[in-house]
């Protein structure tokens, strides 16, 4: 009987040949992947965000493999069959969400024969971004906001386009609303990467709107020597990571430290992660690209508030009060003085342009006053001259501020016996350190110990001085534009008590702070509460202190408190200390503190080296 011949089975011999082919090619690649160890490369590492035995990207959905976050080859094999086996040839296929990986690939292995796809989304992002060259991006410190004293950084991707303006921002924050979230609340999650850290593409204008304007954040830019291919590198693996999340540590896996990971994968040559152990502080990865030879220009953009105190400089008081009551409609141009100067009326009416805009920010004024009131001002500032342009003072860059860290030694006597102390402080800056880069005004620290060693009481040992577990301030002054209230808060342990021993205190305090050029001072209410295993002791204590700079690199501290205790005691007590700021790293410290006890006074003399690292 003849069977007659319809053509499928050569067919289905073809397709068995093709995958034979396939899966003989497919074999030869592993093995010249496996033969170069390609799975334990650097950049292998990189584009999987690989640190140690495991990839920090905690999400399951970037991995091809089942087992990719922990094992490296089994990911490396997974993603050239997938290449390979592709089943969709649009936006979902694997080169279209992986072109980093496929073009790395393409080069070390030589692959042939890849199939065809359409990355519609990648290439119109592609095309929108115009991606040309890099920027990093410094938002200062935020006085009033715990959750932002350590500033920001993220990457502006700069176009072909002449305004920078126009250009994208590539931002990693943890994916919560800190506007809604409770301020304390958003703190300690992000301590213990309590939230998912994602990155987002969006304009750069809108984050430069939110810091300058919205946050009256300065602003710096370092703009990187990257190549067109390095970003170009940069953007492609920026597309394979957009979808996936990591969970946000404050301290380490934040913001600045998930930028780090971009800059090696745009150039591989730089090591710039290594240089953090425990913490990732936003300025201190400025110093780091600044080690890599990676910034190319730099270049400041003042805030808001440093625009408008700018201006109350150039007013005089009377003029202040005017662009005050004008940028809130309590008065109108004809109330200005006749014979006010011409240059000081183009002041005047430029800072009650920038105050209506900031007072409309702050949800001080409605939008159809602000609009009403803005245009009024800006109509009658364009009937004046040009006049001479207002002249921002730039403050120090934050690449000059001291490291985060901090070892201590000092000598001292206490109440005439002598001793010895060390100490050691994880993060980051209080208001007795250098603020030369810094925002003046602002402390946060963390574990910050000091030991005695000496003779005390007639015994001589080792024992804890103090231990700080958290401190925040914000000595943030007022002025005639600005009216924000100052506060403070520690928790830990001191010897600052009635007998002299280390007892557990919470302290918290608010007041208000005024400055000027050469420093500033405060008051404070503060209250504090002193626990031991047998009793608990609570205190109220009105507070005046002052900071003083007699030059960039020296700087005179006061602080002085009487403390009422609720059982009818009370007690003085006052501190002194002078800085000298000998390098960026160093400084040299004096300092006398007189505490009232219960029994005895206490007098302390010490003189030590704060070495910053």
């Amino acid at each position: 009987m003849q069977v007659k011949y319809n053509g499928l089975v050569p067919f289905l011999l073809l397709l068995f040949s093709l995958h034979v082919t396939l899966f003989a090619s497919l074999n030869d690649y592993h093995a010249l992947a496996d033969k170069q160890k390609l799975y334990d490369e650097r950049y292998w590492k990189l584009l999987l965000h690989a640190r140690g035995s495991s990839s920090e990207i905690d999400d399951p959905d970037f991995f091809i493999s089942k087992d990719g976050r922990t094992d490296f080859k089994s990911e490396l094999h997974a993603t050239i069959d997938a290449l390979y086996h592709e089943v969709y040839f649009d936006d979902n296929s694997t080169a279209c969400k992986y072109p980093a990986r496929k073009e790395w690939l393409k080069e070390r292995l030589l692959l042939k024969d890849l199939p065809e796809v359409t990355c519609k989304e990648y290439d119109t992002l592609i095309k929108k971004v115009d991606p040309q060259a890099v920027t990093l991006i410094f938002a200062d410190a935020h006085i009033n906001s715990p959750a932002s004293m350590f500033g920001h950084t993220f990457l502006r991707i700069d176009s072909s386009h002449e305004s920078k303006l126009l250009s994208h921002a590539i931002n990693y924050s943890a994916n919560a609303d800190q506007k809604t979230e409770n301020g304390i609340v958003f703190a300690i999650k992000g301590l213990f990467g309590g939230y998912p850290g994602i990155y987002s593409l969006l304009p750069y204008y809108d984050k430069l709107k939110e810091y300058k304007n919205t946050e009256q954040r300065d602003i710096w830019e370092y703009e990187l020597n990257l190549t067109p291919k390095e970003v170009r590198r940069m953007m492609m693996h920026i597309w394979e990571v957009h979808d996936s999340y990591s969970w946000y540590y404050f301290f380490d896996e934040n913001c600045s430290y998930n930028m780090l990971w971009l800059l090696e994968i745009a150039r591989p040559s730089v090591h710039l992660r290594e240089k953090f152990f425990y913490q990732v502080i936003p300025p201190e990865t400025i110093n780091a690209i600044e080690d890599e030879n990676l910034v190319a220009k730099k270049s400041y953009r003042p805030s808001k508030r440093s625009v408008l105190l700018a201006y109350e400089k150039k007013l005089s008081l009377a003029d202040r009060n005017n662009a005050i009551a004008l940028a809130l409609a309590n008065a109108k141009v004809e109330d200005i003085p006749k014979n006010t100067p011409l240059q000081e009326r183009q002041y005047l009416l430029e800072a009650a342009a920038e105050l209506c805009e900031y007072y409309y920010i702050e949800n001080m004024i409605d939008k159809e006053q602000y609009l009403d009131t803005f245009q009024t001002i800006l109509k009658e500032r364009a009937k004046l001259a040009k006049g001479e342009p207002l002249h921002v003072k730039t403050p120090l860059n934050p690449d000059l501020a001291h490291s985060s860290s901090r070892v201590t030694y000092q000598a001292g006597s206490r109440d005439g016996y002598f001793n010895n102390y060390f100490g050691l402080r994880a993060a980051y800056q209080d208001i007795y350190d250098s603020d030369i880069g810094m925002l003046r005004g602002t402390q946060i620290e963390f574990l910050d110990i000091l030991l005695r060693y000496g003779e005390y009481e007639k015994k001589t040992k080792l024992e804890l001085e103090k231990l700080t577990i958290i401190s925040l301030g914000s000595y943030a002054q007022r002025g005639a534009f600005f009216h924000p209230f100052s506060w403070r808060m520690r928790t830990g342990f001191d010897s600052d008590y009635l007998d002299g021993k280390s007892h557990f205190v919470f302290s918290i305090g608010a007041g208000e702070t005024w400055g000027a050029e050469f420093g500033y001072f405060y008051l404070f209410a503060d209250t504090f509460a002193y626990y031991d295993d047998k009793d608990s002791t609570i205190a109220i204590a009105p507070t005046a202190g002052a900071v003083i700079y007699e030059a960039r690199d020296f700087k005179l501290n006061f602080d002085y408190s009487y403390r009422l205790y609720h059982n009818g005691l009370r007690g003085h007590h006052f501190k002194a200390s002078q800085l000298w700021q000998v390098q960026r790293n160093v400084g040299i410290k004096l300092s006398y503190e007189y505490i009232e006890r219960f029994i005895d006074d206490e007098n302390r003399f010490k003189a030590g080296v704060d070495y910053y690292f």
